[in-house]
């Protein structure tokens, strides 16, 4: 559960400029109130992915509810002459008052799914897209590099360690990310704080440098952290390290990390020294730039845990997840609502409102995303629902937990096929089917 402080800084300037002149130019006109839908999605997903996860909706709820704009963003607008004071009038009391839904956090999603949809006014739908997009690309590539290397783990346990290799605010909603695709803890205390992401740590190679002998660290280390710890042996020697372990905390040793060389041969080599010294419990994990191809390479290996950081936070070679926030649906003079798509090449997008659900076959193994333009689709019978109320008439309605979200990600990766489990490059691994009305 989120302990956010009750008074949250504003998120309102959080935004582009041009979301403010388009505000401007339509409130002149007076077409800011028509009635709109708005979508995100993504037209593709990274190349060679076979399937993304959502994530980022938790947050994008909470951002929703702080995006006020109070004195101190009014004055800023003002000084900087971003608009003008008709528009300043109208900001001073803006709050969305409209619906949102869309997949719930931990979802996994593919090309053109409805990720998440905006009913509102024009005016107070469009300033919401920068904001929704920050933080949906960023929290979504991370979901889903994490996913990929849950998958390839097998079961073994991974921890996020990526805060220095990040932004520090990107480093806390990379862990939350994480976290919901299936890693175990976080390095990142502010993480643990704010959302209950499991901590975990011990040691970096300073702390024995800080020692005259690799003894003396090691016996500090177990006599104020207990014979559980995990000592860290790659520092000089390997094999004398490991050696030092056994000695000062005995059977009871909790782990050992490696961090560098060829971890497959150390991991080996070190599973057989523990095991020759009666160390059967004491577990090995590895660390040292980690993706979801070294991890699945050390799988043949006696290795306990994964540490992973600068390709987890850098969505292991898809840092933005390519969402796009797009006016699909808007009230006409008439007062009807009507589809409305972007036609250029390479860009073109399917107008009209949408829903989504998942066809599965008779063993519940999922056969394709059905998006259902202007009319839910068709359930066959062994189809599930996707979409979820999150926000109704201004109110958050569902705060996305993410220990729900983190059970979430599992059933639906799941119910994917085989193939979704696949480092090769390849297609998604389902299509993406839509139904027109």
């Amino acid at each position: 559960m989120s302990t956010r402080a009750t008074t949250a800084a504003s998120t309102a300037l959080l935004t582009d400029h041009y979301e403010l002149t388009m505000l401007q130019a339509a409130l002149a006109s007076g077409e800011a109130h028509r009635r709109c839908v708005f979508e995100a999605f993504a037209r593709r997903l990274p190349d060679g992915r076979r399937y993304g996860v959502v994530g980022g909706t938790g947050r994008i709820l909470e951002a929703l509810e702080d995006f006020r704009f109070g004195d101190d963003e009014l004055r800023f607008l003002t000084d900087a002459e971003v608009v003008d004071r008709a528009t300043l009038d109208w900001l001073a009391s803006y709050r969305f008052t409209g619906d949102v839904s869309g997949y719930a956090e931990g979802e996994c999603y593919f090309p053109g799914s409805p990720v998440l949809v905006v009913e509102s006014s024009f005016a107070e739908g469009v300033l919401l897209e920068t904001l929704v997009l920050s933080i949906l690309n960023h929290d979504t590539a991370i979901a889903s590099a994490a996913s990929r290397m849950t998958s390839a783990a097998g079961g073994r346990p991974c921890i996020e360690m990526g805060s220095r290799r990040t932004q520090e605010e990107s480093a806390v909603a990379a862990a939350r990310a994480a976290y919901i695709s299936g890693f175990d803890a976080t390095s990142n205390l502010e993480a643990g704080r704010r959302y209950g992401v499991p901590t975990t740590g011990t040691a970096a190679h300073a702390f024995t440098l800080l020692y005259d002998s690799e003894r003396e660290a090691f016996t500090a280390q177990v006599e104020s952290l207990g014979k559980g710890t995990t000592l860290l042996v790659d520092t000089y020697d390997v094999r004398h390290a490991v050696d030092l372990a056994i000695e000062i905390a005995g059977p009871e040793l909790g782990a050992v990390r490696l961090d560098s060389g060829d971890l497959l041969i150390q991991a080996t080599e070190v599973r057989a020294q523990l095991d020759a010294a009666g160390n059967h419990d004491t577990r090995i994990i590895v660390t040292s730039d980690l993706d979801e191809f070294a991890i699945a390479a050390l799988a043949a290996g006696p290795v306990s845990g994964y540490g992973v950081g600068t390709a987890l936070v850098t969505g292991s070679g898809a840092p933005t997840a390519s969402m796009v926030y797009k006016l699909v649906q808007r009230e006409d003079a008439a007062g009807v609502m009507q589809g409305v798509a972007k036609k250029s090449k390479d860009k073109a997008s399917v107008g009209g409102r949408k829903w989504a659900l998942r066809r599965r076959n008779e063993r519940g193994v999922a056969q394709a995303e059905i998006i259902g333009v202007g009319e839910q689709p068709r359930d066959d019978g062994d189809d599930r629902a996707l979409m979820v109320e999150l926000v109704r008439d201004g109110e958050v309605v569902d705060h996305q937990d993410i220990h729900e979200a983190r059970a979430r990600h599992e059933a639906s990766r799941a119910e994917l096929p085989r193939a979704a489990r696949q480092l090769s490059r390849g297609e998604p691994v389902i299509p993406t089917i839509y139904e027109e009305d």
